[in-house]
């Protein structure tokens, strides 16, 4: 069951018509949010809680149970005043594959100026900064010139939509650092400092941006929020499996005959993602040799397993992956399978921060392996040695940048061991010669 086009959050995905805030109110945006914040702090919080809504950055924590970590009452600073709370919006989207939030910002800006209100509202925060990647140029330019327009017309700022609530949003452009989408190397970088991860605890939540009370919500998290308490959490809810509910943005890429974004429901098997919005596998659903289907950070899966999986949080745990952004890389067997992975191992080698020792040094090592397995120039006991350094990287790091370097080639060795083998042999056969 396709999603039906009366039951999309983002109606201008691909921007056939104007981003400006006319057009955005013509399309829904802005529609009485007053009335959304006269329902009060709770109430905001427990619709976003039944309606199920996971966070869509990557790790799918309970975005209405992010919302209400917030402390009630603002700490005080050491002058025994209160200290203000902050939202901070991860527009940072680096992970190689994910192209959702960027068309979020330069076609509905609206939706997530509203949603940053309203979420903001919610935790009691006095301003929302919108951290964009850096190489997202055009984007920017949008936000800042929908921001002036939210302004203008008196939707932010003092007395916001009317509501007796003071609220600013500042955008803030990064500097190209995949690490800053990690939460508190984004704080950090905020902050005017380099990007890098904090240890946690203390979380966010308790001393996030300036030593103040804050949560880091994903783009895509931020702009379904209005929707979500307009037409109700019921109506959120009813889409995907238990725990996985909701629509979600799809960014599918590679060997497919349409690559594109698109807004379908949680749970929609991956068969009919491809089929229904993709034209099918190019070269027919037998050319098809693996997938990766969360973003470069999660395990490649084989054909034969990703099928008829369910596009969900759970549906891709069982197939020992993870949905993380949703970004949908498909592979063909065209692919030099153990080039693709070998070419995401540099990518993690490059962007690690160097903080921690097993990420620093371990990226690095474990790239200079794979090179040498992607020309089989290696023994074939290194592929047991590499899967050990893996294991010994993954969950030994402050962030998950070290899991997102190891994942990808966990998932190569379980999957494609043979063909690591095949190379090897070849390799030893061609030097016998």
């Amino acid at each position: 069951m396709a999603l039906l086009d009366k039951d999309r959050i983002f109606t201008n995905l691909y921007g056939y018509q104007p981003w400006n805030l006319k057009e955005a109110q013509a399309r829904g945006a802005w529609d009485n949010t007053k009335a959304l914040i006269e329902r009060g702090r709770e109430a905001i919080i427990d619709e976003m809680k039944a309606s199920g809504l996971r966070g869509r950055g990557g790790a799918g924590f309970p975005t209405g149970m992010k919302w209400s970590f917030m402390p009630k009452q603002p700490p005080l600073d050491q002058n025994g005043n209160p200290k203000p709370s902050f939202l901070v919006i991860n527009a940072d989207e680096s992970e190689p594959g994910s192209c959702k939030d960027r068309e979020i910002m330069r076609h509905d800006p609206h939706l997530l100026f509203e949603g940053a209100l309203v979420a903001g509202f919610a935790m009691g925060a006095r301003a929302a900064y919108i951290y964009i990647r850096g190489e997202y140029i055009r984007e920017a330019e949008t936000l800042f010139a929908a921001r002036e327009e939210a302004y203008a017309a008196g939707l932010l700022g003092k007395n916001a939509c009317g509501s007796g609530y003071d609220f600013d949003v500042f955008v803030h452009r990064g500097a190209g650092a995949y690490i800053c989408g990690e939460e508190t190397a984004m704080i950090e970088s905020l902050e005017g400092k380099k990007g890098q991860p904090r240890l946690k605890p203390p979380f966010p939540a308790g001393a996030g941006l300036y030593g103040c009370p804050t949560t880091v919500n994903n783009v895509e998290s931020i702009a379904v929020a209005p929707t979500i308490l307009r037409r109700g959490a019921a109506w959120f809810s009813s889409f995907g499996r238990e725990n996985n509910k909701g629509t979600k943005l799809f960014q599918i890429s590679g060997h497919v005959n349409r690559p594109c974004v698109v807004e379908e429901e949680m749970s929609i098997p991956f068969s009919e993602l491809i089929e229904r919005h993709c034209g099918g596998i190019r070269g027919g659903k037998d050319n098809l040799l693996a997938v990766i289907p969360g973003g470069s950070s999660v395990p490649l899966v084989p054909a034969a397993e990703i099928w008829d999986a369910p596009m969900d949080f759970d549906g891709l745990r069982a197939v020992g992956s993870g949905l993380g952004t949703a970004a949908v890389i498909v592979m063909d067997k065209s692919t030099d399978i153990v080039r693709a992975i070998s070419r995401i191992s540099y990518f993690y080698k490059h962007e690690s921060c160097g903080q921690c020792t097993p990420c620093r040094e371990g990226t690095g090592w474990m790239w200079r392996v794979m090179e040498r397995l992607r020309t089989g120039d290696a023994e074939v006991e290194e592929i047991d040695m590499l899967q050990q350094v893996t294991k010994q990287v993954e969950g030994h790091t402050i962030c998950a940048l070290g899991d997102a370097a190891a994942w990808p080639i966990q998932g190569l060795i379980r999957h494609f061991r043979p063909e690591l083998e095949r190379r090897i042999a070849e390799n030893v056969r061609e030097a016998a010669e």
